[in-house]
């Protein structure tokens, strides 16, 4: 296969929704479509001690949430997927927007009851500011909850973008059908399984035989409905989606593994292979022969046997091979790597080569920091990785004097992934962990504690805001930072941070000192 053609058939996407969306459901039935599992675990079910197989921290089979990305690769007839499973609860929203950065298109869960919830607005609005490709799975028809076209007005209007039902549900609740998918024009019936899948008939709408399948009534419904999504809404334009400008929504019931292969099938076929990417220097395209890629999340302890962390790198152009010196080009140094690997959530086998579109793991003893670009020699930066101002913060102290040297590595390690923010008081030398939600503070106790063997406890700190600040003049920021000396604090990377007690002293800061710049994210 030729380069060309072997990037063609990568599909590589992210699944993002509010939490309990049923996302990780999703991407479990995708996975045992394509044969990459062959037992779905049931994320909700104690029971039998099962959880699915996108969680796979101890902390994640606890809560029954997804805390941190995990990438699934496998591949379905002629295609190779790549998925991003996201955390949807908001306290890790910032794992998932960085996520966005590496994918191609993106699905969306919405829960059929509780229709587009806060979460999905926001993470809405990342798409859009990337014009990233998306696609709307409206999820637990099995379930009593909204109308179908009070559910597409919804959508239409929450998540500002135009609607293209493919698939048009006959019933919901306990009276579900199945849909008629106007995509393959075919009636697939609804029967509850959560391992089987459902059957398929090849059906015109107009044909007599829909009476025998769903009776008189139904079948009345089922064209009144098909007609009425015809005359409203414009026809689907493919262009229009890539430009994400439309979004295909398709009706299911992830859990009793209905909809889902209707769903993939329409997918591999429309959505867009890997695409060019915008890096400070120039456009990159995934065709070119030279291989380029970016580090967009960093994973601590995938493998607690032997405390090692791995890069996730996207690659954007050309093709990664194994023991091959690549660019770091931070560092400005090469680098070869002798055990690159494929994801299965936790479990990793080892990669020779890699495509455009492919995400590939990379060892990590210190070498990466998101954001990094590794190339076949050339200097490229790609952007779009920031980190974006805390809302919560405390001071992170030693509850066990004899494990100093263990907290002090779990903390570096855990920064590093970027699932919270280190600041280091110039004033005391205290430490701060700077964080967007409460829930991150009880995940990094719990994974030092069980990761690295270290106890930690938190002291409260009062503060508004962490702003990195920088200014042409000199003399004024050295003036700033002598009067506001307890306030100022480092980053990890040695950097500027002005830590405001409240809006009002952030106003009277930015009114007194005019030649400094404040910023509320790292990317300036």
């Amino acid at each position: 296969m030729t380069l060309k053609e072997e990037i063609q058939r990568r599909r590589t996407f992210a699944i993002i929704s509010h939490p309990d969306a049923g996302k990780t459901t999703l991407t479990e039935k995708l996975l045992l479509f394509g044969g990459a599992i062959h037992v779905a675990g049931a994320v909700k079910s104690n029971k039998i001690r099962k959880t699915a197989t996108s969680d796979w921290m101890e902390i994640e089979k606890q809560r029954g949430i997804s805390v941190a990305t995990s990438v699934m690769g496998f591949e379905y007839e002629d295609y190779k997927i790549n998925i991003l499973d996201t955390p949807g609860h908001q306290d890790f929203a910032e794992d998932t927007y960085r996520t966005l950065t590496a994918v191609d298109s993106v699905i969306i869960v919405v829960d059929v009851a509780k229709g587009v919830e806060a979460q999905t607005r926001k993470l809405m609005e990342v798409c859009r500011m990337r014009k990233t490709p998306v696609m709307i799975f409206v999820n637990k028809m099995d379930r009593e909850g909204k109308d179908a076209f009070d559910i597409l007005d919804e959508l239409e209007e929450e998540l500002q973008i135009a609607v293209r039902p493919l698939s048009c549900p006959i019933d919901m609740g306990e009276r579900f059908r199945g849909v008629y998918n106007l995509y393959h024009r075919s009636l697939d019936l609804y029967q509850p399984s959560k391992q089987m899948v459902t059957e398929s008939v090849h059906l015109e709408i107009a044909s007599p035989e829909l009476e025998k399948h769903i009776g008189d009534g139904l079948a009345k419904k089922l064209r009144g409905d098909v007609e009425l999504i015809t005359e409203v809404y414009p026809a689907f334009n493919r262009e229009a989606y890539l430009e994400g400008r439309l979004a295909p929504v398709f009706f299911g019931s992830a859990l009793n593994n209905f909809g889902v292969k209707e769903l993939l099938d329409c997918f591999v076929e429309i959505a867009p292979s890997p695409r060019p990417v915008q890096s400070e220097e120039r456009i990159v395209n995934p065709y070119e022969e030279a291989f380029s890629g970016f580090v967009f999340k960093i994973h601590a302890n995938m493998d607690p046997n032997h405390r090692s962390c791995i890069a996730f790198v996207k690659v954007c152009s050309g093709k990664f091979g194994r023991n091959v010196n690549y660019k770091h080009v931070r560092f400005n140094r090469l680098m070869k790597f002798s055990s690159p690997t494929a994801f299965m959530a936790q479990k990793k086998e080892v990669l020779d080569e890699a495509f455009a579109g492919d995400i590939v793991g990379l060892p990590d003893n210190g070498n990466f920091k998101i954001g990094d670009t590794l190339t076949s020699g050339e200097d490229l930066h790609f952007k779009g990785l920031p980190s974006f101002s805390p809302e919560m913060f405390k001071y992170i102290e030693n509850a066990d004097p004899m494990k100093a040297k263990q907290l002090q590595k779990g903390i570096e390690q855990l920064m590093d992934e970027g699932v919270a923010q280190l600041f280091t008081n110039q004033f005391n030398g205290r430490k701060i962990i700077g964080t967007v939600g409460q829930l991150q503070f009880e995940v990094i106790q719990y994974r030092l504690l069980h990761e690295y063997g270290a106890q930690c406890r938190w002291e409260p700190i009062h503060l508004y805001k962490a702003c990195w600040i920088e200014s042409d003049d000199t003399a004024e920021l050295d003036d700033f930072k002598k009067r506001k000396y307890q306030f100022m604090a480092h980053d990890k990377d040695g950097r500027d941070v002005f830590l405001a007690e409240s809006n009002y002293l952030l106003m009277m800061a930015q009114q007194d000192f005019k030649h400094i710049r404040f910023h509320f994210n790292s990317e300036f």
